[in-house]
């Protein structure tokens, strides 16, 4: 069974805003990295979709660019949350604030 290009969009959609909203409304820097992790998969599910639609390799090979530049985000960041947690025992962003100084 071939799902239409339409639902793949949509989900990708769905997947991105999910991701936006985990990134704007959340007040946790754990979440906030989470929220721009379901955004870089939903772009490469918009690669794949694309490669799928125009039987081209590129957007498969444009997938394993982003897993590498995801995983690379989520080791710095989860190293600058560790950091900023024994800084300041709390993972709030506001909390940055005093980091300034």
């Amino acid at each position: 069974m071939i799902v239409p290009l339409n639902h793949i969009l949509l989900f990708a959609a769905a997947l991105f805003f999910i991701g936006l909203v985990a990134l704007v409304a959340r007040r946790n820097l754990i979440m906030i990295l989470l929220g721009v992790e379901v955004m870089l998969n939903a772009a490469g599910v918009v690669f794949v979709a694309a490669a799928l639609r125009w039987w081209d390799i590129a957007g498969q090979g444009m997938v394993l660019f982003i897993m590498g530049v995801a995983a690379a985000e989520i080791a710095v960041g989860l190293t600058l949350v560790f950091r900023v947690w024994r800084r300041t025992r709390s993972l709030n962003p506001d909390s940055l604030k005093a980091l300034k100084d």
